[in-house]
C-alpha cells in the first residue's frame, strides 16, 4: 500500500506584525498529517489520512480542525468516510455518478458523533477535537478515508496535494510543504499479521 504524504503543521503565532513558528506552552509540538494510499481505483486510489497531534498541552478543541489543501491535478473526491467536504463544488461536467466534491481547494472536516456506522471510520467523528498527545495519546489522533479520483493509478502518475491548511479555534496553524516518506505499516486486528501502505505523503 502507498504512503503519499507528510504534512508537519506548526503552531504560529502573531505578535507586532511578526510570525514565530513558537508557542510557549508546546515549543518543540507539532501536528502531522499522514497520507497512506491503500488501495489502488479504476482512475485514483484510496487513501487514509491521519493527523497526529504531537503537542504536549495543546488541545483542539470545539468547533475542531478545518483542513484544507490544493489539488496538484484535475482531482475529485469521490468519496468520504469519517470527514467531508463543506461544499460540493461544480460537479456539472459528470453524469450519472456524482463526486463526493469537485472543488479544486476542497476543505474537509471532521464528522459529529453519532453518524451512522456506515459513516464512521477508526478514530473519526469527534467533531475535530484532538487531545494532546502529552496528556492524552488515545485522544490525540483523528482519521478520515477518502476516495480520489481523476489522480492516477501508479505512484509515478499520482502528484502530491499542495498548500496544505490547517485551521482550529485560537491562533492557527502553518504547514509545511507535503513530502514522500517511508510508508506507513499497519498491524490487523488480531496482531497477527503487518499491511504496508502502497505509498505514503
Amino acid at each position: 500500500k502507498m504512503n503519499l504524504f507528510f504534512c508537519s503543521c506548526f503552531f504560529f503565532m502573531i505578535i507586532f506584525s511578526t510570525s514565530s513558528a513558537y508557542d510557549p506552552l508546546d515549543p518543540n509540538g507539532n501536528i502531522t498529517l499522514k497520507w497512506d494510499i491503500m488501495s489502488w481505483t479504476a482512475d485514483g486510489y484510496v487513501a487514509t489520512v491521519t493527523m497526529n497531534n504531537f503537542q504536549i498541552y495543546r488541545h483542539i478543541q470545539n468547533p475542531g480542525w478545518t483542513l484544507g489543501w490544493a489539488w496538484a491535478k484535475k482531482e475529485v473526491i469521490w468519496s468520504m468516510v469519517g470527514a467531508q467536504t463543506t461544499e460540493q463544488g461544480d460537479c456539472s461536467k459528470f453524469k450519472g455518478n456524482v463526486p463526493h466534491c469537485c472543488k479544486k481547494i476542497p476543505t474537509v472536516v471532521d464528522l459529529l458523533p453519532g453518524v451512522p456506522y456506515n459513516q464512521q471510520f477508526s478514530n473519526c467523528c469527534k467533531g475535530g477535537v484532538v487531545g494532546a498527545w502529552g496528556q492524552d495519546p488515545s485522544s490525540a489522533v483523528s482519521q478520515f478515508q477518502v476516495s480520489v479520483g481523476l489522480a492516477g493509478t501508479t505512484n509515478k502518475t499520482v502528484k502530491l496535494p499542495k498548500n496544505f491548511t490547517l485551521l482550529g479555534p485560537g491562533p492557527g496553524y502553518s504547514c509545511g510543504p507535503a513530502k514522500i516518506v517511508p510508508s506507513t505499516v499497519f498491524l490487523t486486528t488480531d496482531k497477527r499479521r503487518k499491511t504496508q501502505a502502497l505509498s505514503k505523503y
